[in-house]
């Protein structure tokens, strides 16, 4: 089992950049993928971003490619998610997640067994 806590949210202006961490805890932290979604109330959960166990293959949304990374440092059990050129519509509270199955595209939330409590993102305009 993986225990993941996440930090890094808060508000920024429409532009700004934001940069997300998960903390994982647990064994095994290296053998699992890793994912960035995020949810707004009334909406399905939408996949950002997604990592390799070795953080060598990454995927993303269509919306967020080109403007964020995920990226992850496997000595310190820790995933990141620097968010640039954000807009007033990615508002939303944003999860970490892992999974030790391939999750295939990333985008669906149910390809993935545990979850952080999840940051708040609130990005104005």
């Amino acid at each position: 089992q993986v225990r993941l806590v996440e930090s890094g949210g808060g508000s920024v202006q429409a532009g700004g950049s934001l940069r997300l961490s998960c903390a994982a805890s647990g064994d095994g932290y290296t053998t699992y993928y890793m994912a960035w979604f995020r949810q707004t109330p009334g909406k399905e959960r939408e996949g950002v971003a997604c990592s390799s166990p070795s953080g060598d293959i990454t995927r993303y949304a269509d919306s967020v490619k080109g403007r964020f990374t995920i990226s992850r440092d496997n000595g310190k059990n820790m995933v990141y998610l620097q968010m640039n050129s954000l807009q007033p519509e990615e508002t939303s509270m944003y999860y970490c997640a892992a999974d030790q199955r391939y999750p295939g595209t990333c985008q669906r939330a149910d390809h993935f067994g545990y979850w952080g409590q999840g940051t708040q993102v609130t990005v104005s305009s």
